[in-house]
């Protein structure tokens, strides 16, 4: 089956940018997750893309355990504060935590790398190294659950 552009990004890529899209709508609007999310699900097209469920659980996911997923941030973001961050890498960040902790089938190397290419894509020079760091320092001191 020939695909189309959009097939060059993985899928699971595909799916982080979607989550990316509701939580920093819901982060810079300050509106609840799942209130963002429902709209965006409205405005989707039929047919909806495959990596579509893994989206919606990030957002979720993120959504479900923003307090633990912001705190582990905090504590490990040397020199800065969750409010000062940039709204992308704070979010993607939020992304990369809730997989490091809650998604086994999603090894470490790749959350982070995934949250670090993303970074190259859409936020500052320096984010992506910023969060390497702080995605690798959470890797090797946090609990997964």
């Amino acid at each position: 089956m020939a695909e189309g552009p959009k097939s060059q990004m993985p899928a699971r890529r595909r799916a982080r940018k979607r989550a990316l899209d509701v939580l920093y709508e819901a982060d810079l609007r300050d509106l609840p997750v799942r209130t963002v999310l429902a709209a965006y699900l409205e405005r989707l097209p039929t047919p909806r893309p495959e990596h579509l469920p893994y989206a919606v659980s990030l957002v979720e996911g993120v959504s479900e355990h923003l307090d633990e997923i912001d705190e582990m941030i905090a504590t490990f973001a040397e020199g800065w504060t969750i409010d000062r961050m940039p709204v992308v890498d704070r979010n993607l960040a939020r992304i990369a935590v809730y997989e490091l902790l809650h998604v086994p089938d999603v090894d470490d190397p790749v959350a982070i790398t995934e949250a670090v290419e993303l970074a190259k894509e859409m936020s500052t020079d320096d984010s992506p190294r910023f969060l390497n760091g702080l995605l690798g320092r959470i890797a090797d001191y946090a609990p997964r659950h």
